[in-house]
């Protein structure tokens, strides 16, 4: 059963300190993480402070091979970074376990994470990694949310596209971020992300509003 934790760590165990501790008031949110044969490539957004200094920040930290901004929207701007496969600590027994990062933020010395297992037994198996790498956290909260199963749950696709379009303000009023923007953060094209959120959405629908009509 999928198992969700809520986890506070302490920025010194997390990657990207030397920004926080250069720029103390700049926020960090990091948005999804990709692991690569030879690389980790995460995607995170950064709230104040100057992109030029930031990004020569990041430079100096040995263990980024590749820096690259995205987009800049208002005072915010989202990089996209390589890691070399030497960074451990918090980020190899993510990868190990398989987990999903649904969302990661700064917050006062220190980053609040909500992470996604497929059971938990890769959560207990994390942590005993991450506790081997000396790496300490506070458990906030550990939740098994419910999977509507008679139609079938949602791809992890439509739900990662819907997640991600709620987190970053898709469906406010006013928008708070483009199809466009939200398909690059995704990874896919404007097209391709629209018609992802509207097959979700219509599943949703058919699970809330619906639930005898037969599976599509």
């Amino acid at each position: 059963m999928i198992t969700i934790i809520d986890i506070t760590v302490p920025a010194e165990h997390f990657p990207l300190t030397s920004v926080l501790k250069t720029y103390p008031t700049v926020e960090i949110e990091l948005e999804r993480l990709i692991p690569l044969r030879d690389a980790i490539i995460p995607y995170f957004w950064v709230t104040g402070g100057e992109n030029a200094a930031i990004k020569a920040t990041l430079q100096s930290d040995p263990l980024i091979e590749e820096i690259s901004i995205l987009t800049e929207t208002g005072q915010r701007t989202l990089y996209e970074i390589h890691w070399t496969n030497e960074i451990n600590g918090l980020i190899q027994p993510l990868i190990e376990t398989k987990a999903a990062f649904l969302q990661a933020a700064s917050s006062d010395g220190s980053w609040e994470v909500r992470l996604q297992f497929p059971s938990h037994d890769h959560l207990i198996d994390f942590q005993r990694q991450v506790h081997r790498n000396g790496v300490e956290f506070t458990l906030n909260r550990l939740y098994n949310p419910s999977v509507p199963t008679e139609h079938g749950p949602l791809s992890s696709e439509q739900q990662d596209a819907l997640l991600t379009a709620y987190e970053r303000g898709y469906y406010s009023i006013p928008r708070e971020i483009s199809q466009q923007e939200l398909g690059a953060l995704i990874g896919i094209s404007g097209s391709s992300l629209s018609q992802r959120l509207r097959r979700g959405t219509a599943r949703l629908i058919e699970e809330a509003l619906f639930p005898s009509s037969p599976k599509k």
